[in-house]
């Protein structure tokens, strides 16, 4: 995942009970925690956590029917 990356949060980190969109701010790798992602959800708030709580949206899983 790289900086710009449109993606998904889980529930487990957000507490909401949808996977929530938003746009990667920042990458980190951390000594501890491994790579950690902050993204800024399309609802205007930040998340962060470690990469396994993101996947990326696939544009080409879009239907457009």
């Amino acid at each position: 995942m790289n900086i710009g990356d449109k993606v998904q949060v889980s529930p487990d980190l957000t507490g909401l009970d949808i996977w929530l969109p938003g746009i990667v701010t920042e990458v980190e790798d951390n000594p501890f925690n491994g790579i950690v992602i902050t993204i800024k959800a399309d609802n205007g708030r930040m998340f962060f956590g470690q990469i396994r709580f993101f996947k990326p949206i696939n544009a080409n899983d879009i239907c457009t029917q």
